[in-house]
């Protein structure tokens, strides 16, 4: 029977497992629960093919222990309870490990149901998510569990796999020192695709060599980890806002990159505009005008020329000085709004424009700031109850320093 090379060459051991070493090398939380023997319920986090469900067969072999998987997108809370009438049988007479595979796919009810098998340690669950468990993931589930997060391995972690794949790889192929690295770098991290890239070259193989051209072929757009309604989508949003407004425009392009190549035109511009404004802001008041010109071209080019006005937004933006004067200000004034600090507006700033309205004393005493000296009165705008609030700082840069001087020059002189 067929049998996929990814699982042919699975490690046995926690020394074979490819990456991973902040929990599983030699002083690694995870490998010294392991080697304990004293399992708990654990949910492992983070994205395909890294090892999540070795590591828990390796789990399983050590502790002497059946293991049952299961995958949340097919299992149902029967499958569950028919483990539990296993228990204490020669099937599973040392308690049962379940391996329940993308958990998010269980709803609230589900998940909760799992706490009663869990609750008295006869079964031990180890759940695994390629989602974030803290947004998908029962509280409860939470509360009696351990996490741990499986970080993609690096491209020289994965090498020593692919000579493995090659070597076990029917039929035989050899293949040149540039063709296991160029595999273990296009792979993002993914062993089980880089194994999977692997076994077609070698199927694909005529002559019983694997080029390099053939592996560029096999592996495009492999390295690709993207979700839109995941946490790859915001990590590499955050990730590109965090690099303009650390004024690294190397990064900026790096991230919008990623973004375009899988298509995602649409966040790499609105997360632009809102930067233009939340991080550049006061600074450089004109860089929301030009992003947005920028961002309007891209949509009616498309790809792959929107890349153009993109780049040169992201470049522009993460140059810039930078202020986000703006951006506090009106957060400050939101929080007294929310806590109920408004008051009533002072009646000569109400609208005067209607009949009757001089009977009600509205606009009465209003002073029009364009009958004066450099066109400023003073008099008070805000209610009674926060007239002394005080939301807006002057930020550092030269243009609202410049501003600040301006009317500190006006309003001293009154």
């Amino acid at each position: 029977m067929y049998q996929p090379l990814a699982d042919r060459i699975r490690p046995n051991s926690l020394g074979d497992v490819v990456g991973q070493s902040h929990i599983l090398g030699q002083d690694g939380l995870l490998r010294r629960i392991i080697e304990s023997g004293n399992i708990p319920n654990m949910i492992f986090y983070g994205p395909s093919g890294i090892g999540k469900t070795t590591v828990a067969s390796i789990i399983a072999n050590q502790t002497s222990r059946k293991l049952y998987k299961l995958n949340a997108t097919t299992a149902s809370t029967a499958d569950i309870r028919q483990i539990f009438d296993e228990l204490g049988t020669l099937i599973a007479p040392n308690g049962a490990l379940v391996y329940l595979d993308e958990i998010q796919y269980f709803n609230k009810k589900q998940q909760q149901s799992l706490l009663e098998f869990i609750e008295d340690g006869r079964i031990t669950l180890i759940a695994s998510t390629t989602e974030n468990p803290y947004f998908y993931v029962y509280n409860a589930i939470l509360s009696r569990s351990t996490v741990f997060e499986f970080k993609p391995p690096e491209a020289a972690d994965i090498i020593p796999a692919v000579r493995r794949g090659f070597a076990l790889a029917e039929p035989k192929v050899t293949a040149s020192d540039e063709v296991y690295e160029y595999i273990a770098s296009a792979c993002g991290g993914d062993v089980r695709k880089a194994l999977n890239a692997v076994e077609v070259l070698a199927a694909a193989s005529s002559d019983g060599t694997v080029t390099l051209a053939d592996a560029e072929t096999a592996a495009q757009r492999s390295n690709m980890r993207y979700d839109r309604d995941g946490d790859q989508h915001y990590d590499i949003l955050s990730a590109f806002q965090k690099s303009i407004r650390g004024s690294d425009p190397d990064a900026a392009v790096h991230y919008l990159a990623r973004l375009l190549e899988a298509g995602d035109l649409i966040s790499a511009g609105r997360r632009l505009l809102v930067m233009a404004a939340e991080d550049i802001g006061l600074a450089y008041p004109q860089a929301i005008a030009i992003v947005k010109a920028c961002v309007d071209s891209a949509f009616q080019l498309g790809l792959p020329e929107a890349r153009i006005p993109l780049a040169e937004a992201a470049i522009l933006l993460a140059t810039a000085p930078k202020s986000n004067s703006g951006i506090r200000a009106i957060d400050a004034a939101m929080k007294d709004i929310h806590a109920g600090k408004a008051g009533d507006i002072p009646a000569y700033l109400k609208d005067g424009h209607y009949s009757g309205a001089n009977k009600l004393g509205r606009a009465l005493t209003y002073q029009f700031p364009h009958d004066y000296p450099n066109h400023w009165v003073e008099q008070q705008y805000l209610p009674d109850v926060i007239k002394d609030a005080h939301y807006y700082e002057y930020g550092p840069n030269k243009t609202e320093q410049r501003a600040k001087q301006y009317w500190d020059e006006i309003k001293r002189s009154r």
